[in-house]
């Protein structure tokens, strides 16, 4: 299937490693020209695609990145806020400081990245957005913080959708689960715990393995893409099936 994609420009926060690189070389595959946009200026140029050093949770920052990597490429058609992490531990192991970081990090940058996005998918007829969320926003998992915080960023690009779709501007949720990739902290799991991940793997999977970069990156380009025009304001899962968002009980207690 031919998603369309060639010609079209895309920018990507957290899109130096993990699921957001995996985003960016598959866009650019398809014949996307990509920016990513990431913290660390080694591991942005350990990517191997044209990148934008910035931290996202200073908005002004994330604002510049946005309209610099829009510069660069003549253009702004499509944009992956997949920035995202957590602060502190469970409710009782964090203050309300960790959980204002938290929320900043993830659903603040995604709305702001889309709102500066959007004058530059108008000067191109319309622009496509995705938000990358996950499973625990919507099955209870840890951390507390993170949690409602993915659970924000979908209704985030569910509301969205509503109000940007009158400008021809998409916006979903794509919710990875427990997505495995070597760096990533499955992988760590996976080499330090073993006979724990085997578990997890083999009871919570119903085909016995986590997800993959690849199969998860390869929705998000869809996603993206003329080709799924009829979704908006969608939350799609890539999970495998997963039963539980993590490996163990979720609070254990003291």
């Amino acid at each position: 299937m031919d998603l369309g994609l060639a010609g079209k420009t895309a920018f990507i926060t957290g899109g130096s490693a993990g699921i957001g690189l995996a985003i960016g070389r598959a866009l650019r595959e398809e014949g996307a020209e990509v920016t990513v946009c990431g913290r660390d200026p080694q591991r942005l140029k350990e990517s191997g695609l044209p990148g934008v050093q910035a931290d996202v949770g200073d908005p002004e920052a994330l604002g510049r990145a946005v309209d610099e990597a829009a510069e660069r490429m003549g253009g702004l058609d499509l944009l992956v806020a997949n920035a995202g992490g957590a602060y502190g531990g469970g409710l009782l192991d964090s203050t309300p400081e960790d959980w204002l970081r938290t929320y900043e990090l993830n659903v603040l940058h995604a709305a702001h990245a889309i709102r500066t996005a959007v004058p530059h998918f108008e000067r191109r007829g319309g622009g496509s957005a995705l938000v990358v969320a996950s499973i625990t926003g919507w099955k209870p998992g840890p951390k507390s913080s993170y949690a409602s915080a993915k659970a924000a960023e979908i209704h985030l690009a569910a509301t969205l959708g509503q109000e940007l779709g009158p400008r021809n501007i998409r916006v979903n949720a794509l919710s990875p689960g427990s997505v495995m990739f070597e760096g990533g902290g499955w992988a760590w799991f996976r080499d330090n715990r073993p006979e724990r991940y085997e578990a997890f793997a083999r009871e919570d999977f119903p085909r016995g393995r986590l997800v993959e970069l690849r199969e998860v990156a390869d929705v998000a380009c869809f996603l993206l893409s003329a080709r799924a025009a009829g979704i908006n304001g969608a939350n799609i899962c890539v999970d495998g099936a997963q039963d539980h968002p993590s490996a163990g009980r979720f609070f254990p207690q003291k």
